[in-house]
């Protein structure tokens, strides 16, 4: 028996947590306030697919192929995003809430957050190079070794992030950001 293969489908309010999404490869398929919260979907691929308004908290995406895909107004808590497959892994979050993901050591260079909430979101090691972060809340994201460089950031707050600790050459920041940077060496600006 062959593996799945699903293309343009349009599946809405769909509840994945009580029957399973079946395994295999969607393609240019839309999921509309569909609920995978801590289901597995280790090992699929979603191509040119869009999730908008689910809620996608703390799924298991061991393996899993996301090329050109599309998360709109989704709750992501807790994803592992680093478990999924880096080949090909192309994303893009619009008004999406993270809080405790991680993107550890992944290659996300020009990868759009465009107004998110991404508290506590671990960046370490990841490559962001000219990513673009606009109106989005980074509350103790953590960016240790992080390439940031032409990274833009320049709307976005509450990030701190050490030049000393990631390539930050040329990245877009703002004024508040900037200064976020002196935290460290416990410094009273005027």
């Amino acid at each position: 028996m062959g593996e799945l293969y699903c293309e343009e489908e349009f599946f809405e309010k769909r509840d994945f947590t009580s029957t399973r999404l079946k395994k295999g490869t969607y393609e240019y398929c839309t999921f509309v306030e569909c609920d995978f919260s801590a289901t597995d979907l280790m090992g699929m691929k979603f191509m040119e697919c869009e999730f908008e308004r689910c809620n996608l908290s703390m799924v298991k995406l061991a393996g899993t192929v996301l090329r050109d895909v599309k998360f709109k107004g989704s709750k992501l808590l807790g994803v592992q995003f680093e478990r999924c497959s880096d080949l090909l892994l192309s994303v893009m979050f619009d008004n999406c809430i993270f809080s405790h993901a991680s993107f550890f050591n992944l290659s996300l260079r020009k990868t759009v957050f465009s107004h998110s909430n991404l508290q506590e979101v671990d960046f370490s090691q990841a490559d962001l190079t000219e990513a673009v972060f606009t109106s989005c809340d980074l509350a103790d994201a953590i960016f240790n070794r992080t390439n940031l460089e032409k990274a833009d950031l320049a709307t976005s707050w509450n990030y701190l992030i050490d030049p000393d600790e990631n390539r930050i050459r040329k990245a877009r920041l703002s004024i508040a950001g900037a200064l976020g940077m002196l935290m460290k060496y416990d410094i009273e600006i005027s």
